[in-house]
């Protein structure tokens, strides 16, 4: 029996893209299937959480992310731009968002085509992989090819979908939160909250006590 868990996954955390190369393993690997949900991130899904942040916790979590990516061997370097559009200096967010929503959109639509995970990972992998200007040109046109899908199409689609497709989001957020947790990743089976990157191993764990076998 296939066993899964919910992904709560965000376009704008490093950590969500630390995460989705060993996910893909696993799913590669295991009798295991992740239902992508994609959020958005906290910055805009909190209002003024950036303002209220511990200033220590910024430099950190560079510190930190950067030292997993090297781990896992994995290109890494902060988004240029960032998914986010936000003034880092008063932690300021303006509504008017032209990267982050466009993504989630797009991952939403990934997921319900079972392009899911492939997508995350290969559209997440340019905005943190050090590819500068990752919006324009081909970037996103070819990191969607890459995982069997037309970022064309997935634009076209976001549009007249728009309403809809915000209703799944914000559905999304709304089970994250039932889940127990606000972050990203956050990975869930049962109900069980699994939090970051560093909780895949506990995740992988759970699921062989409850009969996970490799493929």
């Amino acid at each position: 029996m296939t066993l899964d868990y919910d992904l709560f996954w965000s376009f704008r955390s490093p950590y969500s893209y630390l995460v989705t190369k060993r996910l893909i393993a696993f799913e590669r690997d295991y009798d295991v299937k992740a239902n992508v949900r994609p959020v958005y991130p906290i910055a805009v899904r909190i209002p003024g959480f950036f303002r209220q942040v511990n200033p220590m916790w910024p430099p950190y979590l560079l510190k930190d992310t950067v030292r997993i990516a090297e781990m896992e061997g994995l290109p890494y370097a902060w988004p240029s731009p960032d998914p986010v559009v936000m003034n880092m200096g008063t932690g300021d967010v303006p509504a008017e968002q032209p990267y982050i929503h466009r993504l989630t959109r797009a991952g939403t639509l990934a997921a319900e085509r079972g392009k899911g995970l492939p997508f995350l990972f290969e559209v997440s992998s340019i905005i943190f992989g050090g590819v500068k200007n990752w919006h324009e040109g081909d970037h996103l046109g070819n990191a969607a090819k890459r995982a069997g899908l037309d970022m064309d199409e997935l634009d076209a689609t976001a549009e007249t979908e728009k309403e809809r497709l915000e209703g799944i989001i914000a559905a999304n957020e709304a089970a994250q939160k039932a889940a127990g947790h606000w972050g990203v990743p956050l990975m869930v089976h049962d109900g069980e909250p699994f939090f970051g990157q560093d909780r895949f191993s506990h995740l992988q764990w759970r699921l062989e006590k409850k009969g996970l076998k490799k493929r």
